[in-house]
């Protein structure tokens, strides 16, 4: 990693420069993938050449701008942003697809094109329905997302929810009371938060209801406004459960909806509610969707083999040979 430094005139311009709460700060690294420190009067910047000479062209102009207005507006800072080529690109694990967690530097970065043009998806729309096989990312980019949403206070609440089916196994036959048999359900989906957020910050923020992790069942009524919403496993939801969970979408709320159509626990002729959505919802604008597959996939390199394997079909296997 190299390592490059900008003098300000006065120590007094970081805050200005960095914006109320790092704001601007945050919008800067998040663009352009760079890592900042200040050492007295100049801002250090860390990362590999092309993110140190954009961040350098970045900080020089938004400082330009300082020392002739005396201060920064939003509007500045995005066109900054653009002027210097960091809109959204194509790409694998580009910067402008660079997820901040604001949580000790810690970052998500999409890992495949398809991963990518994931991310994009979720920035530009406030409801993104994604297919796509196991080990592919769909939960862990979809919740890294919500995560920064809220601490960039674009939303006030995270709501994860999950479709409480069985598959192959028995709810009653499962200890304790409802939301204690609900929890292995839930439990992937707070898993992935865990490995983004402190154990102690995930703690606060559920006990102050900033994030609920909840049974789909759970959600008829409610209205979510400012609220990131995540759907996972929404390949096991009916063509009601659907349409109820969609329509609790309120103002200033973003809906991600996950699922593995090759993985559906919905008894025998039961249509899934995410494919008939899929369908219907074709061409609205404000709503994308997305297709990964087992290029995309992440996770321990047999993960790849298996679901390749699933998808073939016996008739394609290679018999393995005695002796």
């Amino acid at each position: 990693m190299n390592e490059a430094s900008l003098a300000l005139s006065s120590p007094d311009q970081i805050p200005l420069l960095f914006g109320a709460q790092d704001r601007f700060l945050r919008q800067v690294r998040e663009a352009v993938g760079v890592d900042v420190t200040l050492r007295g009067d100049e801002i250090r910047l860390h990362g590999t050449d092309d993110q140190i000479k954009r961040g350098l062209a970045v900080f020089a102009e938004l400082r330009s701008i300082l020392e002739k207005r005396g201060e920064l507006l939003d509007s500045e800072v995005a066109g900054v942003l653009i002027g210097n080529g960091n809109g959204h690109s194509a790409g694998n694990g580009s910067p402008a697809e660079m997820i901040d967690l604001l949580e000790k530097a810690r970052r998500v970065a999409p890992r495949t094109a398809g991963q990518a043009e994931y991310v994009r998806a979720i920035r530009e729309n406030d409801m993104v329905f994604c297919i796509g096989p196991a080990g592919s990312g769909k939960t862990y980019l979809a919740v890294a997302m919500a995560v920064n949403a809220l601490r960039q206070e674009q939303v006030k609440k995270i709501v994860l929810v999950r479709p409480a089916v069985e598959a192959g196994e028995r709810l009653g036959f499962l200890p304790g009371d409802l939301l204690a048999k609900v929890n292995p359900f839930l439990r992937p989906l707070l898993d992935a938060m865990n490995e983004m957020l402190d154990y102690e910050q995930v703690k606060r923020y559920m006990e102050r209801d900033i994030v609920e992790i909840v049974p789909l069942a759970f959600m008829r009524g409610r209205t979510l406004n400012n609220t990131f919403i995540i759907l996972d496993e929404g390949q096991n939801t009916t063509l009601t459960q659907m349409k109820m969970f969609l329509t609790r979408l309120g103002n200033g709320s973003r809906i991600v909806v996950t699922g593995d159509t090759t993985q559906s626990d919905l008894p025998g002729g039961v249509t899934s509610g995410l494919l008939d959505a899929i369908d219907r919802l074709k061409g609205v604008e404000g709503i994308a969707h997305v297709r990964l597959t087992g290029r995309d996939i992440v996770r321990h390199p047999l993960v790849k083999e298996i679901v390749r394997a699933y998808e073939e079909g016996p008739a394609h296997r290679t018999p393995r040979r005695k002796g």
